[in-house]
């Protein structure tokens, strides 16, 4: 009998031990933390730690002078050494920074050139165009080219013209010619053709055959290309009908979309490479030439039009050209892009302290180099930045608050994995929303600056019913409540405790 209850006693000391190692010893990040329910003031005494106050990890906002039970969720209150309030973020150890894949990067100085590559589809350069018309009223006897897109040289003919209009004032000069009349009636006769447009080799053929020519061939005054043909055989022209559009060859214009933020960097006259975007062997000389006034409503683009060499002929409209546009080169500090968290308003980095803790910092970011990202301001040279991993520090680091300004977006309690409520999590005071939201619950405990209730959900947040604390505006407000009393609130966030009441009425009694 006497050794049964030895083995029993030896079971229940042995049991209670394991249950105070897990309550007195509570690892993070391979330290042992001591919180053996005695007041921490004597733990921190044989550590030699000076122990400022304590608080609820999960009420980071309400502070404590004793240790205790949290009267906001199922734990012990956690004490805040001096040690640990001087650090300015959150110190993570080697074995959990490997658990967490954080990887750091150094901000550093690097030569970052202002180029830009750009995308332009080649057309027609509309300044080399030239016009073939007809000065007088006839007949197409003859057309010589007659599809669009033909290639043609200088001096190529193109179609044959019948001028009747040209038969009477010919034979008029060569009549005076034929009668001896006076040189000056001849000179005039001669100059009446010419106000005619009559060609001066059918002139001269005229005076040579002794007979009226009505019969000529438009020639191509450059080479190209005939972008437009205008007439066809056979058909009746008058004076100043374009016949034919020939297209200069020798320029081409390459037309860019450049979004606005770029659009600063372009220079008049700047020059630029081009090569094929099919054929990166293929390259060209450019040159930009003009910026059109006019923004894309819906790109948010520009054109620019850049003049490309095109001796070569190997250039034709619709082929696409990829510009190299040269800009200067600066020294610039840049960190790697994935080490930056945009917010939309702000743009965050995690630094690494030298003392191996963390903090966040507001940067202001510049030119978005693609793997980098240029910093105007809030880093030094050589500082440390983490660039993966980041989210999950800021995670790490919402359980002692020290990143809750990270997000401005409204805090929101969450139920514990043991269906206990926390309290709501730091918002800055910049995200405090004059919204105001109601409840109804019963009084747990009231304090000088606070109220305890267990109330309700609130759709309105999302929060499941829970035992939180709220903030009172005054220490004499809401005198007419106690403990135990079923209320309903109207509460709205801000206050030492995130949430500040402000109305409590008892249900069923007297406002």
């Amino acid at each position: 009998m006497k050794r049964a209850a030895v083995v029993v006693l030896v079971a229940a000391i042995g049991a209670a031990l394991a249950l105070g190692g897990f309550y007195a010893g509570r690892t993070v990040d391979g330290a042992v933390r001591v919180d053996d329910g005695r007041p921490a003031a004597a733990s921190a005494a044989g550590s030699d730690r000076k122990v400022l106050y304590w608080h609820d990890p999960m009420v980071p906002g309400r502070r404590f002078d004793k240790p205790g039970k949290s009267p906001f969720m199922d734990m012990q209150l956690v004490p805040v050494y001096a040690d640990e309030a001087a650090d300015a973020g959150v110190r993570i150890g080697a074995t959990v920074q490997q658990n967490l894949g954080v990887r750091t990067a150094a901000a550093k100085m690097a030569d970052v050139s202002s180029s830009f590559d750009a995308v332009g589809a080649v057309q027609f350069d509309d300044r080399l165009n030239v016009a073939v018309q007809t000065r007088v009223a006839g007949y197409v006897e003859r057309l010589l080219v007659r599809a669009p897109l033909s290639t043609v040289r200088k001096g190529q003919p193109l179609a044959t013209v019948f001028a009747p209009e040209w038969l009477g004032p010919q034979n008029e000069w060569l009549a005076l010619k034929r009668a001896g009349a006076a040189p000056e009636l001849i000179a005039a006769a001669r100059d009446r053709l010419r106000a005619m447009s009559v060609p001066e080799t059918l002139i001269r053929h005229s005076e040579e055959t002794g007979t009226a020519q009505a019969r000529f061939t438009l020639e191509a005054p450059v080479g190209g290309v005939v972008a437009e043909l205008g007439v066809r055989e056979g058909v009746a022209v008058t004076a100043g009908t374009t016949l034919f559009r020939i297209a200069g060859l020798e320029r081409m214009w390459a037309v860019v979309e450049v979004p606005e933020a770029q659009a600063a960097r372009l220079v008049h006259g700047q020059k630029v490479g081009a090569t094929l975007q099919s054929d990166a062997t293929q390259a060209f000389d450019g040159e930009l030439k003009e910026i059109l006034p006019q923004v894309n409503a819906d790109t948010r683009t520009l054109q620019a039009r850049f003049e490309v060499d095109n001796r070569s002929g190997k250039l034709v409209p619709g082929m696409l050209l990829r510009l190299r546009i040269a800009g200067a080169t600066a020294s610039r500090l840049v960190v790697p892009a994935e080490a930056v968290i945009r917010t939309g308003a702000r743009a965050v980095v995690i630094v690494r302290q030298q003392g191996g803790t963390f903090e966040p910092r507001d940067v202001k970011l510049g030119v978005d180099l693609g793997n980098d990202v240029e910093v105007l301001d809030g880093l030094r040279p050589g500082e440390e930045v983490v660039a993966s991993g980041q989210f999950l520090i800021d995670s790490e680091a919402n359980l002692k608050s020290s990143l809750g300004t990270m997000s401005a977006a409204p805090a929101v309690p969450t139920a514990s994995m043991a269906s206990m409520a926390s309290g709501p999590v730091s918002t800055p005071k910049s995200a405090v929303a004059a919204a105001t939201y109601r409840a109804e619950g019963t009084i747990e405990s009231i304090d000088a600056d606070s109220i305890t209730l267990s109330h309700g959900p609130v759709p309105a947040l999302k929060w499941p019913g829970m035992t939180m604390g709220f903030s009172k505006p005054d220490p004499h407000a809401f005198a007419d409540v106690k403990p135990g009393d079923k209320v309903r609130i109207e509460f709205r966030q801000g206050g030492p405790m995130e949430w500040e009441l402000v109305s409590v009425r008892r249900i069923g009694g007297a406002p």
